[in-house]
């Protein structure tokens, strides 16, 4: 009897606890409602650079240096990789493309491997296109790789 007391007078509490903190509970932003999201833009001038753009992180990802959208030539699927025709370690020399990174040959055993590790298999997951596009917010941001 004691024990049955005892648990409604804890659920009890906690439920004048959570109705307390549900009107008292102010958010980061005050009382300022979110506004509408604005949305991306559409379109963007794809930027092509031979060299790149200069990373910003340690380990930041390569951008894409060529066009990608809208083309059948790099669809990446369970059964074909596009961009492994041209950076996989068998063909980049002879595509004059840089090679994909010798991290995405390393097989979950730690060793090397001639096949491409199927956990970096689907590239557009860190890689992204170059694009000359203004940005949406106002960004500081200064990278620090030397």
């Amino acid at each position: 009897m004691r024990a049955i007391i005892a648990t409604l007078a804890v659920v009890g509490v906690m439920a004048a606890g959570a109705a307390w903190a549900s009107d008292n509970v102010v958010s980061l932003r005050g009382a300022n409602a979110i506004p509408a999201l604005n949305q991306a833009p559409m379109e963007y001038k794809q930027a092509t650079m031979k060299k790149g753009f200069k990373r910003t992180f340690k380990e930041q990802p390569p951008l894409i240096a060529h066009e990608i959208e809208n083309t059948k030539k790099f669809q990446i699927n369970l059964r074909a990789n596009g961009c492994l025709d041209c950076h996989d370690k068998s063909t980049y020399e002879e595509e004059d493309a840089p090679m994909a990174g010798k991290s995405h040959y390393v097989g979950d055993d730690g060793k090397e491997k001639d096949d491409i590790n199927m956990s970096r298999y689907f590239c557009t997951q860190c890689h992204v296109p170059q694009a000359d596009a203004k940005p949406l917010v106002e960004n500081t941001f200064v990278g620090n790789v030397k």
